[in-house]
């Protein structure tokens, strides 16, 4: 049965940090069983049901929503892991959690993981002219510095990948496009490059994986780290629908932006309403919030082959 979380409290965890979706907890070596200390620090990870849109956290969770969010990017994980290593441990979560905390609130939608080091860059890549890369390949003729032929029209397809990176802004901000020199200052010549190249792999493999199940990857987001060793590892979440750009194959048309596994009937409606866009985000119809959840249920199903209870 799918849980729901708004927010997590785990009294005796010290919160690291709490994002849009993600609440994340420093796990004290005390608490640790012996075998988790080869991994050095570990954080626990919890994907709650909190929804965003045009970066508002909304008051209405999407229930099971972090479930799916995290058996998704578990699913990726593991089969991606041949192409570059991940900041999972493989340690129950159920070991790590305050006594009396409600573990099957937790067993689906929460890991164990390696703290890294964050690379302070939003690792994107793109298949398709879609979203903020199509707004300045409109304007510009490029997308982060990257020349693209002449008469692309929406949604099409690129001849090959890009990398396209941005910066990583705070929350209530917005990302920026920059071109892979700007990305070298800002990280080193040697690390950028090996994002891109882990970006570019994990996005084809990705892509090609979709394509057989009847589903686009448009595009994605990867958060990357590194270790004490400097060793680069992807972390956070991955290739999920509120990482990437999901279409349906049989409703794919070029010139139009197809529709989408993810927030987008929440983005919907909340073009309808007489909302300014800034907090506090306005409360969500049963309807809305239900066809939002089938969508990621959907996504869990045919990708990963999940079921939801």
């Amino acid at each position: 049965m799918a849980t729901t979380l708004l927010q997590s409290d785990l009294p005796g965890l010290t919160l690291r940090h709490r994002g849009k979706v993600r609440d994340v907890f420093d796990l004290p070596a005390e608490i640790l069983p012996a075998e988790a200390r080869e991994h050095g620090p570990l954080m626990l990870m919890v994907a709650t049901d909190r929804l965003s849109a045009f970066d508002v956290v909304l008051p209405d969770p999407i229930p099971g929503k972090g479930e799916m969010l995290c058996q998704i990017s578990n699913f990726w994980f593991d089969k991606t892991a041949h192409i570059l290593r991940n900041h999972l441990t493989g340690i129950d979560v159920a070991r790590v959690l305050p006594a009396g905390t409600d573990a099957a609130l937790y067993a689906k939608r929460a890991v164990v993981t390696k703290k890294l080091k964050p690379v302070p860059v939003e690792a994107i890549a793109r298949g398709y002219l879609i979203g903020s890369g199509w707004k300045d390949y409109q304007r510009t003729g490029r997308v982060s510095g990257i020349t693209l032929p002449n008469g692309l029209r929406q949604a099409e397809q690129l001849a090959e990948p890009i990398f396209t990176p941005s910066t990583k802004a705070a929350v209530g901000d917005h990302d920026e496009n920059i071109d892979f020199d700007t990305m070298v200052k800002t990280v080193g010549a040697e690390l950028a490059e090996q994002v891109r190249d882990a970006t570019l792999r994990i996005y084809r493999y990705a892509a090609d994986y979709a394509a057989e199940r009847g589903i686009l990857l448009a595009d994605t987001k990867f958060e990357f780290g590194t270790d004490a060793d400097g060793r680069l590892y992807v972390m956070d979440e991955m290739l999920t629908p509120d990482s990437s750009r999901y279409w349906p194959a049989d409703e794919y048309e070029i010139g139009i932006s197809p529709p989408s596994y993810d927030k987008q009937f929440v983005r919907d409606y909340l073009e309808t309403l007489d909302w300014n866009k800034t907090a506090p985000g306005p409360a969500l119809p049963a309807d809305v919030i239900e066809r939002t959840r089938a969508k990621y249920a959907e996504a869990l199903q045919r990708l990963a082959g999940i079921s939801v209870d």
